[in-house]
């Protein structure tokens, strides 16, 4: 049967665990080649594993995504190798400090602001040469709903999901006239390590998996997905176009 991602590469950051775990395994059940990216190495030969269980293959990038100098060297390696990338999966991420806006550390804050946006400008930077030598790229980046609702106590997080979510919006009509498509993926409350430290009291049992999203985020990496600039917003299972405030 043929794969409808077969001779796609594809770049997934936070692949160790998580939502990008299981979208890495999905993606590469569905033919592409997967480059895993996350911190830990583990983690990586895990996911490795399994996805040479399921008949696929993937390259392993242990990286800090903070690391510039070391994405630099990814899109470099990258163009060496395949002379293209076909999917970029933006991932990876951390919650930060939960406190009020006046007990957080400024470094506290600006750790979260560089891997969640300054790590995802630089992917964009790197990969955007590689995505334009497909014939159909495709981004899709992770956000969240404290974005928009500007979420109590985990300021750093929420500000630096909006941050990420403009910043995709901008490349997605940058890249408008091309082949790339640019979109964002909320996937709401998932059974993640991420969600647990957030909310330590809620039953996991109560919320989808990292395997169910990841079903979803996978249509919007193929050729055929024509979106660019929206938001894939998963609770509701419906596509939406950003729009100004009343």
């Amino acid at each position: 049967m043929t794969k409808p991602l077969a001779n796609r590469i594809a770049l997934v950051t936070g692949a160790s665990r998580g939502i990008g775990y299981a979208t890495a395994r999905a993606l590469a059940k569905a033919g592409a080649h997967i480059v895993a990216v996350a911190r830990t190495q583990g983690g990586l030969e895990e996911l490795d594993d399994e996805i040479r269980k399921d008949g696929g293959s993937a390259t392993l990038v242990p990286l800090n995504l903070t690391d510039s100098d070391g994405i630099a060297r990814l899109g470099a390696g990258l163009h060496e190798r395949y002379g293209k990338l076909d999917i970029l999966i933006g991932n990876a991420g951390v919650l930060g400090p939960s406190s009020p806006i006046g007990h957080i550390e400024l470094k506290a804050f600006n750790d979260v602001m560089a891997l969640n946006v300054s790590a995802n400008f630089q992917l964009i930077r790197c990969m955007e040469p590689l995505l334009k030598q497909s014939d159909a790229g495709r981004a899709v980046f992770i956000t969240s709903g404290a974005a928009n609702k500007a979420t109590a106590y985990v300021s750093p997080y929420a500000a630096s999901k909006a941050a990420l979510e403009t910043l995709a919006r901008a490349w997605a009509q940058e890249t408008a006239n091309t082949k790339l498509r640019v979109n964002l993926f909320n996937p709401g409350p998932i059974r993640t390590r991420m969600r647990a430290t957030l909310m330590p009291g809620e039953d996991p049992a109560t919320l989808d998996t990292p395997e169910q999203v990841a079903e979803f985020i996978v249509p919007m990496c193929a050729p055929e997905w024509t979106e660019t600039g929206k938001f894939y917003d998963y609770k509701t299972r419906s596509l939406m176009s950003f729009r100004a405030p009343a």
